[in-house]
């Protein structure tokens, strides 16, 4: 296999195309084509291991656009998308702003290969707003700055951290950070984390996040729902609670609940009490 698909690294000089990236190989298993090699070869490495790791990542993905589209139907149009990944179909303000386009959108990641695509997340409706923010998931100073210029924290927001979590490894680091977030935070606003279990498959996905751990980065881990619920302290789970994200409000199905998935994910809502 050659990299004759891969986008051109030359264009943008601040990417380390001989060390795979989460971003870049969840885009290779959504059928994406902004990865490189060394990508692919861990994507195909970790999926030998975890043959459904293709289904988790669109599992994860479903969850984006049904999620999205609840906050809109509970009257959220702000949206602060951390760990924003590489542009594909129903991106946040494609689903929110289809639903509703004065939606304001902010996306924020720090890696080099999503600034450069960050063009085709800054497409917006003419009533809302979309905007890209450089920066890391673990300086959530700079990132509330940064997204005060887009969005109005008098107002409630809703945040998303699916699929990055995991690569905060420390859980009172991931605490703080959630908690930092929300706490600037008007009352009525959400977070949704989607993050890794061992809760469907057990040893494999461990062994794939060794795996990843030895050859990608950042670095993961996996977490147990009773340790995803935590992150959540002094917020309001909705319903259904911690559970995988096939199983997270999905669409009717004929032949009952849709199969559990590694993925497991959860929405939580400020109070209106909080402070």
């Amino acid at each position: 296999m050659d990299d004759s698909r891969a986008p051109d690294p030359r264009s943008t000089p601040a990417i380390d195309t001989s060390v795979s990236h989460s971003a870049r190989i969840w885009d290779y298993w959504l059928g994406g084509k902004e990865n490189y090699l060394v990508d692919r070869r861990l994507g195909d490495q970790i999926a030998e291991v975890l043959p459904d790791i293709v289904d988790q990542a669109r599992a994860d993905r479903a969850f984006l656009k049904r999620v999205v589209s609840f906050f809109v139907e509970q009257g959220i149009r702000q949206f602060l998308d951390i760990g924003t990944g590489l542009p594909t179909a129903d991106n946040t303000h494609e689903v929110a702003q289809r639903i509703a386009p004065e939606s304001r959108v902010v996306y924020v990641d720090n890696d080099p290969l999503v600034l450069a695509h960050a063009r085709a997340l800054l497409t917006s409706t003419p009533q809302g707003a979309t905007s890209y923010l450089d920066a890391d998931m673990h300086d959530p100073e700079t990132i509330l700055r940064g997204a005060r210029e887009t969005l109005d924290f008098s107002e409630p927001v809703a945040v998303t951290m699916l699929g990055v979590a995991w690569h905060i490894t420390d859980d009172q680091e991931a605490l703080r950070i959630v908690g930092r977030l929300m706490e600037e935070t008007a009352p009525g606003s959400y977070i949704a984390i989607a993050h890794p279990t061992i809760e469907a498959t057990g040893e494999r996905m461990a062994e794939a996040i060794r795996q990843w751990n030895q050859f990608g980065k950042p670095p993961g881990i996996h977490r147990s729902p009773a340790q995803i619920a935590a992150l959540f302290e002094g917020l309001e789970l909705v319903d259904p609670g911690v559970v995988s994200c096939t199983r997270w409000r999905p669409e009717p199905l004929p032949f009952g609940e849709p199969e559990e998935s590694d993925q497991y994910c959860g929405v939580a809502r400020k109070p209106q009490s909080a402070a």
